[in-house]
């Protein structure tokens, strides 16, 4: 699987997606960064999380406007599987490459900690590692994740099978409606979540219940392959 990694000032999660993405993949993402007005053929873009440009204006405000961004939404436009984690699911909110808000967490404090989360959908490219329903940890690490839409986005989400996490078990962490945790486009290719999976993928960190979105993509795409 080929993919890249779109590196934005203030971003500081790149690594370990890297890194993720390495052991999962068997190879280094091409690394983009926030001018390059032009990605080389890859299956998979990745935006992680952090702070782009400080979270000044809005988080994601400034980063959505960047030429990587234009870059990025013409290849989710032809099919490409585009994920953004925490900033990266902000990004892509304010990019308008996925419907809704991410607002101030209603603690209107930063939350740093293990949540459980919810395959809401387990029929996607995302997630077809898992089981529909299955509980899953992973880690959060956000100010700003607290999801918000309208009542007609809100029930299109819903009844469209684009909610593909939720908050479980009461650990929903930022108020977020209806305990979402991340959403995908209409296309099925785009996928935004708060949670970090990247960091839950080998012992070492404890578990392994996020190695299987990336796992999923992998299969995915060799699915595409196969079917080729």
């Amino acid at each position: 699987m080929k993919s890249a990694v779109v590196v934005l000032p203030g971003l500081n999660r790149d690594r370990d997606m890297i890194a993720a993405l390495t052991k999962i993949g068997g190879k280094p993402p091409l690394t983009i960064w926030q001018t390059d007005t032009e990605i080389p053929d890859v299956d998979l873009i990745v935006i992680p999380g952090g702070f782009s440009y400080g979270d000044y204006l809005r988080c994601g405000a400034i980063a959505a406007r960047m030429p990587v961004m234009r870059a990025v939404a013409e290849k989710a436009a032809k099919g490409v599987m585009v994920i953004g984690v925490c900033n990266g699911f902000q990004i892509l909110v304010e990019a308008g490459m996925l419907p809704g808000a991410l607002m101030r967490n209603a603690s209107l404090k930063f939350v740093c900690r293990e949540v459980k989360l919810q395959v809401a959908n387990a029929n996607t490219a995302f997630t077809r590692s898992y089981s529909a329903g299955q509980i899953i940890r992973c880690p959060v690490a956000h100010h700003d994740g607290n999801y918000f839409a309208d009542p007609e986005t809100l029930a299109r989400l819903e009844g469209e099978g684009q909610v593909v996490f939720r908050y479980a078990e009461g650990t929903n962490p930022n108020g977020s409606i209806n305990d979402i945790a991340g959403i995908m486009n209409e296309g099925g290719n785009v996928l935004g979540l708060m949670p970090h999976p990247e960091n839950l993928i080998e012992h070492a960190h404890g578990g392994s219940d996020g190695r299987g979105l990336f796992e999923s993509v992998l299969g995915e795409q060799s699915r595409i392959l196969t079917e080729a």
